[in-house]
């Protein structure tokens, strides 16, 4: 019983594909503290809200400190006033200056008490010696008893030369009301600040884990083989837009990378085929039929041929697949291209004319580059048999080469059946053939060659009407200096 070799493959490339396929987990639940996103969040409304706190903290500080100096400043001043009329004008003085202070109603919330020796009321709007009060030049924030109204004051007190006791205060029940407000404003805020964290912690979530639920989505669909499946974008231009953007980008490179595969490998099951089936067949012809030697090495010299091409076609692709892995780019050295382009020149000349064709060539010099000889050579010489092949005879092929705005400039133009718009766009994949060329000779690997090397030395492949014709136009950037 006959095995289909073919059918094998598949089936084993399935089963190979099938063991690649990464089965799905089962999902567990996991600790929230686990979550990218919540730990995100949390991160964002500590931050928020430490900041913020410490913001509304300073403010207060900053308010509260700046009312505190204001009135110790105002206290400083007036106890260093009495010490002068004490000094100049002794008890007296200071009695009359106290008294007037008193009397003075721009001044509600100034406090003064001053004591004989003995500890005797002599003059002040205080009935006693406030309770707890002990110790002079020092600080002392206390609730007094002013004119039957009990109120909260900061007060110092002093000790005079003559043994008298004098205190100094003001009313700071506003500022103890303002501080009051303040706090209830800051907790008020703190309590808003929290929420407002919470909150934004709360939407920054969501949003971070729509963004991670659609690349997990589609990876894996993708994982599952729907190379068709893209990350959605929400439109609002932000970074998350943008890194779909990037991720649907690389996917769409891998598909059409994946998509270049499985025509690379229908393309060498289609080509190939042919040659290999036609040597087989002459071999098997002349082993049946051969009568005489010279018919049987006819044969074997023919499927020679046959498989000669067939060496080619995969010596062209691993070629390509050499200059596409850039490790060529080892050997690039500064070289002049105008040198080698007229030794083209010279060479296809010759073929030209033998075919009835114009070679009209238009080499400018200096053409300065940093690259590969060897492969520059072959790509500008499978550009020129692609131009003889499709050229009618009597007609001109045009080679340009200059150098302008720091790009080297190679253009072959003839005037054959051309390529058509929707064709040039694939013309550089391998194994490509328009309809215009399936009746001529080649592998469709001359085109993917040339964009190879061209990309390796970071130009590019153009390929542009002529009409009619073609003009295949490769860019390379200068050498500098």
């Amino acid at each position: 019983m006959e095995t289909n070799p073919l059918a094998e493959a598949e089936s084993g490339a399935r089963a190979a594909q099938e063991a690649a396929t990464p089965r799905q987990p089962r999902r567990k639940g996991k600790p929230l503290i686990r979550s990218t996103g919540i730990r995100f969040a949390v991160t964002y409304a500590l931050v928020f809200g430490l900041s913020a706190f410490t913001l509304a903290f300073s403010l207060w500080y900053s308010t509260v400190g700046l009312l505190q100096r204001q009135v110790q400043f105002a206290i400083l001043n007036d106890a260093t006033a009495l010490n002068e009329h004490y000094q100049i004008g002794g008890l007296p003085s200071l009695i009359n200056a106290i008294h007037s202070r008193l009397t003075d109603s721009g001044d509600s919330d100034g406090i003064y008490l001053l004591l004989d020796p003995l500890g005797n009321h002599i003059i002040g709007n205080l009935d006693q010696w406030p309770a707890g009060l002990n110790r002079v030049n020092t600080w002392y924030e206390l609730p007094v008893t002013r004119r039957g109204t009990r109120s909260i004051s900061l007060l110092r007190a002093y000790t005079l030369s003559g043994g008298e006791q004098l205190l100094i205060g003001r009313d700071v029940s506003a500022r103890a009301q303002l501080r009051g407000v303040m706090r209830d404003a800051l907790l008020w805020a703190l309590g808003l600040m929290i929420f407002l964290g919470l909150l934004g912690a709360v939407l920054i979530r969501s949003m971070f884990r729509r963004m991670m639920r659609d690349i997990s989505t589609t990876t894996r669909a993708i994982a599952l083989g729907d190379l068709t499946r893209r990350i959605p974008k929400h439109g609002n231009g932000d970074e998350f837009d943008e890194l779909a953007e990037i991720i649907n980008d690389m996917l769409e490179r891998i598909a059409r990378l994946m998509d270049g595969v499985r025509q690379v490998s229908n393309a060498i099951a289609h080509d190939l085929r042919t040659p290999i089936t036609r040597a087989r067949t002459r071999l098997e012809d002349a082993s049946l039929h051969a009568h005489t030697k010279e018919d049987l090495q006819l044969a074997v010299e023919r499927a020679m041929l046959d498989l000669d091409g067939v060496v080619g076609v995969f010596e062209a692709l691993l070629r390509i697949a050499e200059i596409e892995a850039g490790s060529r780019r080892s050997a690039f050295a500064a070289i002049d291209l105008a040198p080698m382009l007229r030794d083209i020149d010279e060479l296809y000349r010759a073929v030209a004319e033998e075919r009835g064709l114009i070679l009209d060539t238009r080499i400018n010099e200096p053409l300065p580059l940093l690259g590969d000889r060897e492969l520059v050579q072959q790509a500008i010489a499978n550009l020129l048999d692609n131009a003889l092949k499709f050229s009618a005879t009597g007609t001109t092929i045009r080679f340009t080469a200059r150098v302008e705005e720091a790009l080297i400039e190679i253009c072959i133009a003839d005037r054959g059946p051309g390529i058509s718009e929707e064709d040039r766009s694939r013309a550089t994949e391998r194994f490509f053939r328009a309809e215009s060329a399936r009746s001529t000779a080649g592998s469709g690997l001359g085109l993917a060659l040339v964009a190879a090397v061209a990309q390796l030395h970071n130009g590019t492949l153009r390929l542009a009407n002529n009409n009619p014709g073609l003009r295949a136009i490769i860019t390379l950037p200068a050498r500098r200096g």
